[in-house]
């Protein structure tokens, strides 16, 4: 511990700033300026960390990642230490540190009673100084074991699982339907919140291991997974949770009603440079988001800077509260109204808000409106509209961002036989495996919707019993045992 009063000294929390609203919504870059070497409030910040003896952090981070140590090497200056144990359990700290809702903070003892310590700026502090340093180099295995596997899925599960086996001496190819290899990372997540080029720079680190990576294979229609499984020792699942969350309403099938991700995946391609044709885009329109998550902040942040007339987010329950309510106490992850980086630029925000129907124009064909009634809590904890209370708001574009139910499974199951749970996710045991021998699944497939650092925790996991699968033993490590269901009866 680098300085035993630094909490004590430094008590408040201190956040690096957001570019000016008006400026950052002129393009797609960053919004947020992360602390660098060189900024006194970035050691004071990790100086706040008490190396308390029973780091609580360990337990909110599914990766067990080693925050007090690098906190305190960051406080140092040492920085090649820092990314070495940042690295030693996190493959993509890049990644986390952007994008991760950072239980770890709601951990913090150092919450009881002050801010918790800024851990995922310091995180992300790490990792941008060990690229600009060149710290971050490719650890290509010393020999290879003839074994192959098939990763299926580039998203943070599939690349956590593929570096790990990559890095074993095992020869890995990834598998990716889309044109360019990140998965939701790539076209889920806007520029604004996670820029490309963090993806691009650690898939040329993967490939210069020895990964390979095959962009534009759909398995199941290009490569059955039968054919896979012929060519390949092992197979890694790690397509994701992909199928949206349907709203059972009236005019679900007017034009101008659709899934976020149906809109997210060409705006971010477009932002890339891509020519997307037929883009449905909201310039111009009254934008309506149903869904209050991250992915309707993602919808949110995308319109404004589409040029949208106004945008509306509704979600169907309760305002959540500021500070952490008595029954989510330290150090649970407690539910509280946050105020996203897109919320910052604009836009309205409403609750307990049931939407019953969408509106037709008069054509009968595109939506002009919703109606909606305010949420009423049954005593079985169910949410219906109230009746009586319906109104009317216009919409020239609905954007239905509800969540995710689970992966794609038509084609593993017909073509390879994998079981399902009754929450519609692929059927695996403690160790990620399925029925199938060599067949394993990581990540939000076989966990349902998750967070990123559940993924790479469970891709890093996952890397471990297919090496023992394969070589009867492991060194790698195993941060998490699958989240496990009982198969459907």
């Amino acid at each position: 511990m680098a300085d035993p009063r630094g909490f004590l000294k430094v008590r408040e929390r201190e956040l690096p700033p957001n570019r000016p609203v008006e400026v950052r919504l002129r393009d797609w870059k960053d919004v947020h300026a992360h602390l660098q070497d060189g900024q006194p409030f970035l050691k004071e910040q990790a100086g706040r960390c008490m190396d308390c003896g029973i780091p609580f952090c360990h337990n909110g981070c599914p990766l067990g990642n080693l925050i007090p140590e690098w906190n305190d090497l960051v406080w140092r200056g040492q920085w090649a230490d820092a990314i070495q144990r940042l690295h030693a359990t996190n493959n993509f700290p890049e990644f986390t540190g952007r994008i991760c809702p950072a239980p770890c903070e709601s951990s913090c003892v150092l919450g009881i009673n002050q801010p918790p310590v800024t851990i995922k700026n310091v995180e992300v502090s790490i990792i941008d100084e060990a690229f600009a340093r060149g710290l971050v180099t490719p650890q290509v295995p010393q020999r290879l074991t003839g074994h192959t596997v098939a990763v299926v899925g580039s998203g943070p599960a599939g690349l956590a699982a593929a570096q790990q086996l990559t890095r074993a001496g095992h020869t890995v190819a990834v598998y990716e339907r889309d044109d360019a290899v990140g998965g939701l990372l790539r076209y889920g997540v806007p520029d604004f919140k996670l820029e490309k080029v963090h993806i691009d720079r650690r898939v040329a680190q993967m490939e210069a291991e020895g990964t390979r990576f095959r962009p534009n294979v759909e398995i199941g229609r290009d490569v059955t997974w039968a054919q896979l499984q012929a060519r390949y020792d092992a197979i890694v699942i790690a397509t994701g949770a992909t199928v949206p969350r349907e709203l059972r309403v009236p005019g679900t099938e007017l034009d101008g009603v659709m899934f976020a991700m149906d809109f997210l995946h060409p705006a971010n391609a477009a932002a890339a440079g891509r020519t997307v044709e037929g883009q449905v885009t909201a310039e111009g329109k009254h934008v309506v988001i149903i869904g209050g998550g991250d992915t309707g902040s993602d919808c949110l942040g995308t319109a404004l800077r589409q040029g949208a007339a106004s945008v509306t987010t509704l979600a169907i329950g309760k305002k959540p509260p500021t500070d952490r309510p008595a029954h989510q106490p330290w150090p649970t992850d407690p539910i509280l109204f946050e105020v996203s980086s897109s919320h910052e630029e604009g836009g309205e925000r409403a609750y307990l808000a049931s939407t019953v129907g969408f509106l037709p124009d008069e054509t009968g064909t595109r939506v002009a409106g919703l109606r909606l009634a305010t949420t009423e809590y049954l005593p079985d904890g169910r949410r219906v509209p109230t009746a009586g209370t319906e109104r009317d708001i216009p919409a020239d574009l609905v954007l239905v961002a509800m969540g995710f139910t689970g992966p794609e499974t038509q084609a593993v199951v017909e073509q390879l036989g994998v079981e399902i749970t009754p929450r519609g996710t692929f059927a695996r045991t403690d160790d990620f495996a399925t029925a199938v021998p060599g067949v394993f699944v990581a990540g939000d497939a076989g966990r349902g919707q998750s967070l990123v650092v559940w993924a790479i925790a469970e891709g890093r996991a996952a890397a471990a019993a297919v090496d023992t699968y394969l070589s009867g033993a492991t060194e790698l490590p195993r941060p998490v045992e699958a989240d496990t269901v009982a198969l459907r009866p």
